[in-house]
């Protein structure tokens, strides 16, 4: 398995084909232009701008997607129209709109209910995915059944199951820290939930992106299930880090783990990889440099 890290604004290298290799999914989950800081990235644009870019941005994946390919775009409840008309304009199908329901309390809003999801539209490139498992899942056993379920049950479109990696307790030690302690990253993405992804709409040697790859939990847990990646990153510090963090696994990062939650799937072993239980071994292709915009 190999990775290629591109340090590089998105657009500026999806535009230039950078990427030598079609893709077979895309995890997108950019900024969300809503006044974050960041080093290399102004997250405060003029709405109809910030929009353009991401239908651009969705179009360029589209044209490097394999046929059936998969992307899912994360975002906030309150711009589903806006990713629905991106992936529209640009050639994708929609196919499910995922709730991914916090496991935190939910944020208080006056005058509305309080906001307790984020939302991530899965598309495909064609009526139909060339790759899709069902994945299934033993969840705790709700209040109101009286016997455990045999096989698990399917994974549906509402994830309620993974916890998201808050600024608090919560964020534990898979949260990546400064020598300080501080969080590295606070948009920093659970394994748990790239490895659901991954699963469900790839096969062992696929090729996956990130193009907003932050602190490469992708490109992690891509390797780890033995599929190739590939990330851009516009922040120098994150791409080093990316490199950092798969030239050695940490104990945190480790995603055996979560094996046992997918038992009950059928050939899980197969879409796992067979070999997951050896030590993982990985081939880097290296930290490009592109030109950087703001």
């Amino acid at each position: 398995m190999s990775h290629q890290i591109i340090n590089g604004n998105c657009l500026t290298v999806l535009q230039s084909k950078s990427i030598n290799q079609k893709i077979d999914l895309t995890f997108l989950d950019p900024p969300f232009n809503q006044q974050k800081e960041y080093a290399y990235h102004h997250d405060s644009m003029d709405k109809i701008k910030y929009w353009e870019m991401m239908t651009d941005v969705c179009k360029f994946i589209y044209d490097t997607t394999n046929n059936g390919g998969s992307m899912y775009f994360m975002q906030r409840e309150k711009n589903t129209e806006f990713v629905l008309t991106a992936l529209r304009k640009t050639g994708w199908t929609f196919q499910n709109l995922i709730i991914w329901k916090k496991k935190t309390s939910a944020v208080p809003i006056n005058g509305k209910y309080g906001k307790h999801y984020q939302i991530i539209i899965y598309a495909t490139k064609g009526e139909k995915a060339k790759t899709f498992h069902r994945l299934r899942i033993e969840p705790p056993l709700p209040p109101n059944y009286k016997y455990q379920r045999e096989n698990g049950v399917f994974v549906t479109d509402v994830w309620d199951d993974i916890r998201e990696l808050t600024s608090g307790y919560f964020a534990g030690n898979e949260a990546i820290r400064t020598e300080s302690g501080e969080r590295f990253h606070k948009q920093q993405s659970p394994l748990a939930l790239l490895i659901r992804i991954i699963l469900t709409s790839t096969k062992v040697g696929d090729v996956v992106l990130d193009p907003f790859a932050g602190t490469g939990t992708t490109l992690c847990v891509a390797h780890q299930l033995q599929r190739n990646s590939v990330g851009i990153e516009i922040d120098p510090s994150n791409a080093s880090l990316i490199q950092n963090r798969l030239s050695e696994i940490r104990d945190a990062d480790i995603i055996q783990k979560y094996f046992k939650d997918y038992s009950c799937t059928e050939n899980i072993s197969k879409i796992w990889g067979d070999e997951f239980e050896k030590k993982i071994s990985i081939k880097p292709v290296g930290l490009f440099a592109n030109p950087i915009e703001n």
